[in-house]
């Protein structure tokens, strides 16, 4: 008898949540008869607490949904040029071609009074470390969007993406709408990251899915199998990464723009190294500013400690265990604390990866 009440209390403040949310019409109704029909199988007692919970997920679920939420554009050019500039040093093209096509989009804009504008999907192509995923974040901090990410690498099944019916007991929404969920916006930039590495087996139903995405014919009204009703993808800014286009079907290439990623040569890696890596990489070891400085006769060791490498990952991962060995001589009383230390020729080999 306490659990039907209890449940009953619930089925309630679900209701009220409902009749406080802004929802499309055709879904609200849809809503409230499935509520209708819960509440009438609990009276007559063939209701379940499963069938209470599969209802209360879903429509929590729904109530979650961006339907009207959505952030403020940043249609300033020169700001997002600043944004590009702090946050990536070097790759003049790259910047100046994402300038000029977020100049189309905030052009179009201005210019569009419902705010669907037909925006490219931009895909940075590039070697691991070259800078791809930290460009998409600067886009979104540059127009002021929300951003999220969606790992492609290790996909194996198109369902991730669109979810599974609410037949299936364990049944979900899939990443689509957890990111426009996590967002509370219906405007994010959202980044498909690494297309290029999802299983092969289940390479061509993801490739569909991801056409039905970047269409702007068709993401107008894209259905997750969860959620069951169409949700209008038109005002997220999707950005793609790949580390190559081959494993890339034409159809989904077709509905990308292309922008080569460069190599970093070893003058560009050591500024980023020192300007932009190393400072940040301090701070998080707790080292202060001026406590480490690297010799400048020795960044070539550091950069090239075991060859070739197209981007700055390997560099990054350097610095960060130089960092963390002078810590923990610090910490185990080797060095004094606030005394200033120098890596130098003689005493590199202590602070480089083995």
């Amino acid at each position: 008898m306490d659990s039907a009440l209890s449940i009953d209390s619930q089925v309630q403040k679900l209701e009220d949540k409902v009749k406080a949310a802004s929802l499309p019409l055709d879904l609200l109704d849809k809503i409230n008869t499935m509520l209708t029909i819960l509440k009438i199988s609990l009276k007559s007692g063939t209701g379940t607490i499963v069938n209470y919970e599969g209802i209360s997920n879903y429509i929590n679920w729904v109530l979650s949904l961006p339907f009207e939420k959505e952030t403020q554009d940043n249609l300033d050019l020169t700001k997002t040029k600043q944004i590009l500039d702090k946050n990536h040093y070097g790759l003049e093209n790259v910047k100046n071609t994402i300038l000029e096509y977020l100049s189309a989009l905030i052009l179009g804009m201005q210019n569009s009074s419902s705010k669907e504008v037909r925006a490219p999907v931009i895909c940075l192509v590039g070697l691991a470390g070259t800078g791809k995923t930290t460009l998409a974040i600067s886009i979104a901090e540059a127009l002021g969007r929300k951003f999220e990410r969606i790992p492609f690498g290790g996909m194996g099944d198109s369902l991730a993406l669109r979810g599974q019916s609410r037949v299936f007991s364990d049944a979900e929404p899939g990443l689509i709408i957890k990111k426009l969920v996590s967002a509370q916006s219906k405007n994010p930039v959202i980044l498909l990251d690494e297309l290029d590495r999802v299983s092969e087996a289940a390479r061509a139903d993801i490739m569909g899915v991801l056409i039905e995405l970047l269409d702007p014919e068709q993401n107008k009204s894209f259905t997750d199998h969860y959620i069951d009703y169409p949700f209008n993808l038109s005002h997220v800014l999707f950005v793609a990464t790949v580390n190559n286009t081959t494993n890339i079907s034409t159809a989904v290439l077709d509905r990308l723009e292309v922008i080569q990623m460069p190599s970093y040569t070893d003058e560009e890696k050591e500024t980023i190294a020192k300007d932009y890596l190393f400072p940040k990489i301090k701070q998080e070891t707790g080292i202060s500013e001026i406590q480490l400085t690297i010799d400048k006769a020795i960044w070539p060791m550091i950069i090239r400690p075991l060859g070739y490498d197209s981007g700055t990952r390997g560099l990054e991962r350097t610095l960060e265990t130089m960092a963390r060995r002078l810590s923990r001589k610090i910490v185990e009383g080797k060095l004094t604390k606030n005394a200033d230390f120098v890596i130098n020729a003689q005493n590199i080999k202590e602070f480089l990866p083995s």
